[in-house]
């Protein structure tokens, strides 16, 4: 039986790839373990799914001055150290790595004991943390074609980022039930994330008057960011979705997101039309500017810079969005990468 070591964490992002690769990794036969830190969001995600989890010490890298700078150091030290127990313990035959700082210390414990390491570069360039680990990788997945090129002397493969299998199963039936629309009109699907957009919720939820005569809207708005004064017809808004986003996905005619790599691997994989509002760089390294550039190039997306975002270009975007929106779906339908599932797992199997 092979023996596999996954790792990543700080995000959900970080988590979700391995997540969808588990079912291939079960058919296999693989021993799956997981590497993450001692309490992060990680661990309860990963222990839900029936896997043995590990946790290591973690520090962050940070560009910026911070007293912690001074002490994280040594929880990156001793990261490493307990890495290396666990290597020695699980003695993996492949190591990957979704990224995250607690990817690091068990990416160089991997190298040290030359187990052979995957890792997954969602954004456009690599963060920091994977900076670190791409001299220990003997392959390096990526989402977009511009990184494969920025990484043209490294062993760097298109693959698309691993998506969850149910996210390919929902039904349009099952979102209009779970909603309660009536499928009459388009439906407008928005996504800000688990902690949600203020920007772009404050803009949506000030254009209804505009959208709603055209459109249903589906608004997920992030923890916290509901607005139970606003009761209108055609308008339903959500926390956090889980099980039930596939059947909203499947619903949804056009989508409003953020920039993130991993939504829009989702959103190619289900072809979905939509418009793209990435992060601001006053906020953000700008990977989610760039990840939204590469998509708007390739065709499949349309992009709306934060700074400006009016209840009018809003409207605008979203109107012409709708209207065009079969351009969209024929030019992911001709894109090279899809769910990376397939394209990542015949990666792992080559150790």
């Amino acid at each position: 039986m092979k023996k596999i070591v996954l790792t990543g964490g700080g995000t959900a992002g970080h988590v979700t790839a391995n997540i969808a690769l588990l079912p291939e990794l079960r058919a296999l036969g693989y021993e799956i373990s997981y590497i993450g830190s001692y309490e992060g969001m990680e661990k309860g995600l990963i222990e839900a799914e029936g896997i043995p989890y590990y946790g290591v010490a973690t520090g962050k890298f940070r560009r910026y001055l911070s007293a912690k700078n001074l002490t994280d150091p040594f929880r990156v030290v001793k990261g490493y150290n307990e890495a290396k127990k666990l290597m020695k313990q699980l003695k993996p035959d492949v190591v990957f790595s979704k990224g995250g700082f607690v990817a690091v210390p068990v990416v160089r414990a991997a190298k040290k004991y030359k187990i052979p390491v995957i890792i997954h570069e969602s954004d456009m360039t690599p963060g920091l943390a994977n900076k670190l680990c791409i001299s220990a990788a003997k392959y390096i997945c990526c989402n977009f074609p511009e990184t494969v090129e920025q990484l043209k002397n490294k062993p760097a493969v298109l693959t698309g980022s691993p998506i969850r299998k149910e996210l390919l199963t929902g039904t349009r039936e099952a979102g209009l039930a779970f909603t309660g629309l009536s499928g009459n009109k388009p439906i407008l699907l928005m996504i800000g994330g688990s902690s949600g957009s203020r920007i772009i919720n404050q803009h949506l939820r000030a254009s209804l008057d505009d959208l709603l005569p055209q459109f249903d809207i589906i608004h997920l708005c992030g923890k916290g960011n509901l607005a139970p004064d606003i009761q209108r017809d055609g308008y339903v808004q959500y926390e956090y979705i889980s099980s039930e986003l596939k059947d909203l996905y499947a619903c949804a005619d056009v989508i409003l997101s953020r920039a993130g790599a991993n939504v829009l691997c989702e959103l190619l994989a289900l072809r979905k039309p939509n418009l793209l509002i990435p992060l601001s760089k006053a906020v953000s390294r700008g990977d989610q500017i760039l990840n939204a550039a590469s998509f708007q190039k390739q065709g499949f997306s349309e992009v709306l810079e934060e700074e400006a975002v009016t209840e009018e270009t809003l409207v605008t975007a979203i109107k012409n969005l709708y209207e065009n929106r079969q351009t969209y779906i024929d030019a992911m339908k001709k894109a090279d990468i899809g769910n990376g599932v397939e394209r990542v797992m015949e990666l792992i199997q080559r150790f």
